[in-house]
């Protein structure tokens, strides 16, 4: 049975301060110069905090002293996207389970942000589509993955009695194709080049999940693209206020899949996810990606976190439950962090 982890300074995993009164407490993000000094594997939450505790100068003098706990800033999406929910879950269940860490979210425009604010340092941890990332992803690895989470899928929401049935019908008209630096956007220009509808084809807006249905609400746009796991909130609110269509997508994977590679596949949106006809879509994986320089033990307990407390973070939303340990580990083209791979190696049936 796995021991509690027994607290320091206070409880908390804390990086070194002052030894003298009036010094003010900070959160200090996770530095760099802990990766070589921290060693490869710690077997649960008491080896974890040991060894951070250990690559930290200085503790012996912090009993009095004030501490400065380890920050993990988790870079999401809009605050009605799956991302937002999935990683405010995360964030408690990490506050609470491990000592000295401060788990926080970051609203941002999702996917590609997430991904740049990752690989520069500026945050811990984030989401992202898989389309997002470079193919030669494995040759720079600022950013590495710690598991495969869900697929999005790629919605077109229109009004149920507009003019829009088809992806075709889109030309000439006006279309959120998701907030700039998203994966939706990514998508959704991939789609509209290969239907032959990119150029000037349509009048495009690029606005976030919240904005795109208050635009849609008021018919300053004629429909919204949006990626995302089943369900989308901010799309299941609109859907119980307004009454809105869901255009099928699904003929155009395959010359997706020709133009861009074969991270995309064919999802279905049934019925009971928002209460209208089921249509077929494109959906491509999502990943929770790190900075590659966190240390190895953190890695390793934020995956056993992620993987051993899928019903709670289910409960924050149904797209965290469809995670195993089997699937987590399929995160071309971008590599596993070596704290990741431990796990599922030590895991592995």
């Amino acid at each position: 049975m796995r021991r509690a982890a027994e607290p320091l300074c206070g409880g908390r995993l804390t990086t070194r301060a002052c030894a003298t009164g009036g010094a003010r407490r900070t959160v200090q993000p996770v530095s760099r110069h802990w990766t070589a000094r921290v060693r490869r594997r710690a077997a649960g939450p008491v080896a974890l905090v040991t060894l951070l505790v250990s690559a930290l100068a200085g503790l012996a003098a912090c009993r009095d002293a004030p501490t400065q706990p380890v920050r993990i800033r988790i870079a999401t999406g809009s605050p009605t996207a799956v991302y937002h929910a999935f990683g405010q879950s995360l964030a408690t269940i990490l506050n609470r389970e491990l000592p000295g860490v401060q788990a926080s979210v970051v609203v941002t425009a999702a996917s590609a942000q997430n991904v740049r604010l990752v690989g520069s340092g500026e945050a811990e941890l984030g989401f992202t589509q898989a389309d997002v990332l470079p193919p030669d992803s494995a040759e720079h690895p600022a950013v590495l993955a710690v598991a495969r989470v869900y697929d999005d899928l790629l919605h077109l929401v229109t009004t149920a009695g507009g003019p829009v049935r088809t992806l075709a019908d889109l030309r000439g008209r006006r279309v959120s194709v998701g907030a700039d630096g998203s994966g939706t956007e990514i998508t959704a220009t991939r789609l509209l080049e290969v239907a032959q509808l990119g150029g000037d084809q349509i009048r495009k807006e690029h606005l976030g999940l919240d904005d795109s249905v208050a635009a849609l609400s008021a018919g300053r746009i004629d429909a919204f693209f949006f990626s995302g796991g089943l369900p989308v909130r901010g799309v299941a609110n609109l859907a119980d206020s307004t009454a809105i269509r869901l255009i099928d997508l699904g003929d155009w994977v395959e010359p997706l899949r020709r133009g861009y590679g074969q991270v995309y596949v064919t999802r279905d949106v049934p019925r009971s996810v928002y209460g209208v006809e089921p249509v077929s879509t494109v959906a491509n994986p999502n990943y929770l990606v790190v900075r590659a320089d966190l240390p190895e033990p953190l890695v390793r307990e934020v995956t056993r976190l992620l993987m051993e407390r899928r019903e709670e973070l289910a409960a924050a939303h149904p797209a965290a439950g469809r995670m195993s340990p089997r699937s987590a580990i399929a995160t071309t083209p971008l590599p596993l962090h070596p704290g990741a791979t431990d796990w599922y190696r030590a895991t592995k049936p």
